[in-house]
């Protein structure tokens, strides 16, 4: 009977070293979907609250490891200082969602608040921002986060990846699947993860989808973004925004 608790207890160990192995494949099976963007270019918004959002539909995000990067266009001066494409509330902006993205990793939180930051900019309600906070559930720690300064080094990490990117890009948003640029399709990101899921465990948004992606869409979609080389209100960084 002495040997009964010690056979047990090697079971449950079997059981949960199995059952993170599973757990453990099917997540480095996932696919890295990412979007290099800017908070205030009017076209990242649009692309985050009306099509992005539905990687949290039909079990997407159980395939996706999603990653947000909120720097684009902007650059940094010789000085160090940043500029960015929209201005210093850009600036601004872009430190406070690299901050929320750090605080709370899980993509259903961050997302939430940035959801609500880049609607308020689609609505032209930016002196509303801070309430998105309270509106997703979350503290006020980014804006901790920002004044003491951390939001800078988040960002100039940011810069350094967005620089590395091969090939460069050339616009925001720029997407990018298990590091293959959507370039101009980047609306069709749904059917570019569903392909390169190499997983059993297949969400029902990718059921129903075609086996090539759309490629008509390049062109409809081809001036809705913001160019590298559109330079608008550049500004040195700075908080701006209340």
């Amino acid at each position: 009977m002495a040997s009964h608790p010690s056979l047990f207890t090697a079971f449950l160990l079997f059981i949960c070293t199995a059952l993170f192995l599973i757990a453990s494949t099917s997540s480095s099976q996932n696919v890295t979907l990412s979007l290099y963007y800017e908070t205030l270019c009017p076209y990242c918004a649009d692309f985050i609250v009306n099509h992005l959002v539905k990687v949290f539909d039909k079990g997407l995000i159980s395939i996706v490891n999603l990653r947000l990067i909120p720097w684009g266009n902007a650059f940094l001066q010789p000085n160090g200082s940043f500029v960015c494409q929209h201005g210093t509330n850009e600036c601004f902006l872009n430190a406070i969602e690299a901050c929320t993205v750090t605080i709370y990793p899980d993509a259903v939180r961050h997302f939430r608040f940035i959801h609500c930051v880049e609607k308020m900019s689609l609505e032209n309600k930016m002196n509303e921002w801070v309430n998105c906070f309270g509106m997703s559930g979350l503290g006020k720690a980014p804006i901790d986060c920002y004044t003491s300064g951390y939001g800078e080094v988040l960002e100039r990490k940011y810069a350094a990846e967005t620089s590395q990117l091969n090939p460069p890009h050339r616009f925001v948003p720029w997407v990018v699947v298990n590091n293959k640029p959507l370039l101009e399709d980047f609306e069709n990101y749904v059917s570019y993860v569903c392909q390169a899921y190499r997983g059993t465990r297949i969400p029902e948004a990718c059921k129903s989808l075609p086996l090539e992606s759309n490629s008509s869409q390049k062109e409809m979609h081809i001036n809705s973004v913001c160019y590298v080389d559109q330079t608008s209100n550049l500004t040195s960084s700075a908080p701006a925004i209340n």
